[in-house]
């Protein structure tokens, strides 16, 4: 009979998932919650997963659950920067009714990003700053 010579990437995956039922079952429950979680997001990249034919799929399923954590930690990034940024205007206010005037400096560095002290950073010793 003619069939399919090399099983599916879905195939693939739940023949790796059953072969670490053994060491999921030796984790502590939360250990598994997390384990399952991490076998999840591996899952999302399937279809990608099918041109990595190179990679052994334990490997592709690492390098999958690496780019959802991956994903996870960049969102919580941008959301820990919009926090600090909300208290730091809190705590800052900009006082409307004695504005000052705008300085080269602070015209040069406007989009620039804050230090970790919440500082703009030093200025650098370009001649365009310098007083007349």
């Amino acid at each position: 009979t003619m069939g399919r010579t090399l099983p599916s990437i879905t195939q693939v995956f739940l023949q790796e998932r059953q072969s670490l039922a053994r060491f999921r079952r030796a984790l502590r429950r939360e250990d598994q919650r997390i384990l399952d979680e991490l076998l999840v997001a591996s899952r999302q990249h399937l279809a990608a997963a099918a041109y990595a034919s190179h990679l052994l799929p334990f490997e592709v399923m690492l390098l999958s659950m690496l780019l959802e954590q991956h994903k996870e930690v960049v969102r919580l990034r941008r959301e820990l920067e919009a926090v600090v940024g909300a208290i730091h205007a809190v705590s800052h206010p900009v006082r409307a009714e004695s504005p000052s005037p705008p300085n080269r400096y602070s015209q040069r560095h406007a989009g620039q990003r804050c230090g970790t002290n919440g500082e703009l950073p030093l200025p650098d010793h370009d001649s365009s700053l310098q007083e007349d």
